[in-house]
């Protein structure tokens, strides 16, 4: 593929991912209750969930963000009952990071009702359309895997 096609199909794929996400969003909102949670709250949550005991400095590393930063997001999951806290007995200055019965109830809601969501919404295409995504998710995997490796580069 020469690069202009390249570059418009990367145009039309982030603009329709970008879509996807923000419909969802707004979508799920109205349906879960608690507070409301950035997008980094909940990427934080998903990387501690992944690793439980992770510290803030790995955290920030994953989340690509300054370790202030992800602090103050601690700081806010952590009053909002989702994250917890401990020393780590390595160092006591460093904390280790565990989310909360109340966290992962949560994002398993989330999780359930974003199935749900998108999948009646899937079962709404017609049968082509629902089978070309279905096609196209290894190749999705393979960009997403991609990127990633730059990424880590």
């Amino acid at each position: 593929m020469s690069a202009a096609p390249a570059q418009a199909t990367a145009e039309e794929l982030m603009t329709v991912l970008t879509g996807i996400r923000r419909v969802t969003r707004r979508r799920l909102r109205e349906q879960l209750p608690g507070p409301r949670l950035r997008g980094a709250h909940v990427e934080l949550l998903q990387i501690v969930a992944a690793e439980p005991g992770i510290g803030v400095a790995a955290a920030a590393r994953g989340l690509h963000l300054a370790g202030n930063s992800v602090s103050t997001l601690v700081n806010q999951l952590a009053d909002a009952g989702l994250l917890r806290r401990e020393v780590d007995p390595a160092d006591r200055r460093a904390a280790r990071l565990f989310v909360t019965d109340a966290a992962v109830a949560r994002m398993a809601r989330w999780r359930e009702s974003r199935r749900m969501l998108v999948g009646d919404a899937l079962d709404r295409l017609p049968p082509g359309e629902l089978a070309a995504i279905g096609a196209a998710l290894p190749a999705l995997r393979h960009l997403l895997s991609e990127l990633a490796e730059e990424e880590d580069q």
